[in-house]
Order: C-alpha cells, then structure tokens, then sequence
C-alpha cells in the first residue's frame, strides 16, 4: 500500500457506459406516456465511475476497458483523459456499439436503471494479459459485474500471483456468479441482495448480514463489506464486525453513490491501507454526491471533499 503522504495507483478492469439520465415524477404505466421534466447524458459504467471517483481524488488510475466504434466510444476515451485516467489499455471494438444505461430518477432522488453492455461484454482474459504491466505494478485492483465473468476470475487469479491486493463490487447481481473462483480475492463489497444471491442466506438482520458474510469468508475471501444505502456498510472479516455510520444529507439523486463510495475506498486504501477509516471517508464522498444531480459529476475533488468533510463534522 502507498504512504499517506502519496497517492495511490489503482487499476480498474471493468466497465464503462453513456448515462441517458431521465428525471421524472413518475414512472410510467405499461402502455402511457408521460412528459419528463428533464434529460442529461454523461459518462458512467461501474468501472468507469469508480475510477473517476479515485482519479478525482488525486490515484494514479489506469482503466482496463472496451469501447465500442462509435461517438460514444470517442467521447468515453476522451473523459477518461480529461480525468487524467490512463487509456493505453482501452480499446475500441469494431461493429460494436459502447455500453449504454437509461436510467430513470424520481422525486425522491431514488432511481432505476438498465444497461446494455455493448463492447463490454468483449472484454476478455486475453486484455488482462496484455495488461500485465501495468496491473502487476498497482496497489490495488478494482473490478465490477458489467464484463464477463471468466475475465473477472482470470484477474483475480493472475493478482493472486502478481501479490496485488483485488477489490469486486460484484454488481449488477448475478447468480452465475461463483465464490469458489473467487477464494483469492482480497475484499468483496456486495449490498445486501447481493450478499443474500452469493450466500444462499437471508440477510434482513445484523445477525443474518455477520452470517452470510462470514460464509464467504469461509470459502476464501479476505474481507466482506455489505453496503446498506442510508444505514451506511459494514465491515467483517473472520474475527471482526465494524459499523460505518452514514452521513446524513437530503438526497437529490442516488445514481452513481455506490460506485462514489466505492471508487472512494479503493483510493483511501490505497492512500492509508487503513480499512476502517477508508471506510468512513468513502461514506462521506458518498454523502457527498448524493447531494448533487449526475453520475461522476456530482463526485468531489480532493479539494471540495476536504471542505465538505470540515463541513460535515462541524
């Protein structure tokens, strides 16, 4: 892990998207049609997000990724850029279109979305390969659910190797998704669906959240961290259970908050190798961007997280 003094430099295998924001009063019933107060489109993706979330905050970042030929693509590569994210290992692919997720944000801030992979689903262990260089050299790395699945146990078997520190946020849920290829990953950070669909437990109570991760951790991996929206995370490990109290502020739009938190923990860790004060600053970054409208736009830069933390605790 990096000093405190230095910034981390953290890799992210995963995902990108264009956000096609919709905000809305309602959602629609099947076969009506409703007007929409308003639209904004972005840069987003899993991956893509967390990594601007690390980048803003002064990681050293490289993104492992694929893009369709396509404006979007175009536009993806130069964001990545303007946040000073490293491209030399996001590709384009030809005939294939880039990832895209509507996403539809109602009053109260909450939302719902869909995705298309597009060129994602084309990431493969062969890119991770040819990526060795770069991976084998970070303090940490970052993956996601919105590339395939081989790709995701092929990265963390070769980190494994290499002897980098790997982080999953293994969303959007999937049941094909297997623990036992993942017995050398070093933290796993589900929400509580995702806890329940990896275990086969229920996880409605504390009691039940300590006893599904704690299964996990049985199989293999390192530590668990259970997201809980407004009732913050929780943090286990073998012989360890942590409250991360959220910080309260009145929601605008939640798009984008787990991706702020975690891209934020990823760049803390690395920063500190502390994971329980990562923890309380990513909840804080959390906090912070679901105060504003937008996906990697509503995340603070170093400077303004500093300002909002004093702000915060004041």
């Amino acid at each position: 892990m990096a000093s405190p003094e230095k910034a981390g430099r953290i890799a992210v295998v995963g995902s990108n998207m264009v956000d096609l924001i919709t905000y809305i009063d309602r959602m629609p019933e099947p076969g009506e049609t409703l007007e929409a107060p308003s639209f904004e489109s972005g840069c987003g993706g899993k991956g893509a997000n967390q990594a601007v979330a690390a980048a803003k905050l002064g990681s050293a970042v490289s993104m492992v990724t694929k893009v369709g030929d396509d404006l979007f693509g175009d536009n993806t590569i130069r964001n990545f850029s303007d946040h000073g994210i490293d491209t030399r290992h996001v590709a384009k692919v030809a005939g294939k279109s880039s990832g895209v997720a509507p996403i539809f944000v109602e009053e109260s801030g909450e939302n719902s979305i869909l995705i298309v992979k597009g060129a994602n689903a084309d990431l493969l262990p062969a890119d991770v390969d040819a990526a060795e260089e770069t991976l084998r050299e970070a303090d940490l790395i970052l993956m996601q659910l919105e590339i395939p699945l081989e790709t995701i146990y092929h990265t963390v078997r070769r980190a494994a190797e290499w002897g980098v520190p790997t982080i999953l946020n293994p969303a959007p849920a999937t049941k094909e998704l297997s623990v036992a290829d993942l017995k050398s990953l070093g933290f796993l950070v589900p929400n509580e669906s995702e806890l329940s669909l990896l275990s086969g437990m229920p996880t409605g109570t504390e009691d039940e959240i300590l006893a599904a991760a704690r299964s996990l951790i049985e199989k293999g991996i390192g530590t668990i961290i259970v997201t809980l929206g407004a009732r913050g995370a929780r943090l286990v490990t073998a012989d360890r259970f942590a409250s991360i109290e959220p910080v309260r502020v009145t929601p605008v739009d939640t798009t984008g908050a787990g991706d702020a938190f975690i891209g934020s923990f990823a760049h803390f860790l690395a920063a500190t190798g502390d994971t329980e004060s990562a923890l309380n600053r990513a909840a804080r970054y959390a906090a912070y961007s679901v105060g504003r409208r937008g996906t990697q736009k509503s995340y603070a830069s170093a400077d303004e997280f500093e300002k909002f933390s004093k702000e915060a605790v004041g």
